[in-house]
């Protein structure tokens, strides 16, 4: 499986992993993770489809569409976790939410895969 991502062009998305940034309270006081979404770091990767599903909520159907992605393994990824999320940075009204941590298929500690899903609120 590793083998099929060593040629060229298997990492064709461009991604931006954000995480939320510290607001203050207008009291001077700062919360952690209360802002707005702000990019940390763009990498290259594949992204496969699953199956994917619809859920009615408030009588209206959503589509949701998961995707494993996987990605080189690189120092900055140690801190992604479920909290962040992932921008398409070639259309930046893509937006994924990470569903589940990181992990190591290979055990080679080369690449990260993770399920991310498109179509929920973040």
């Amino acid at each position: 499986m590793a083998d099929a991502y060593r040629r060229h062009g298997a990492l064709r998305e461009r991604l931006h992993f954000q995480r939320r940034s510290s607001q203050t309270d207008g009291w001077g006081n700062t919360i952690p993770g209360a802002g707005p979404f702000e990019t940390v770091f763009t990498v290259s990767a594949s992204m496969t489809p699953r199956t994917g599903g619809e859920e009615v909520t408030a009588a209206r159907l959503g589509g949701r569409q998961p995707y494993i992605v996987r990605v080189r393994k690189m120092p900055a990824m140690n801190d992604v976790t479920v909290s962040w999320r992932i921008a398409d940075a070639r259309n930046a009204g893509r937006l994924f939410n990470i569903a589940s941590p990181l992990s190591d298929p290979d055990g080679k500690n080369q690449w990260l895969e993770f399920l991310a899903i498109e179509g929920v609120p973040s």
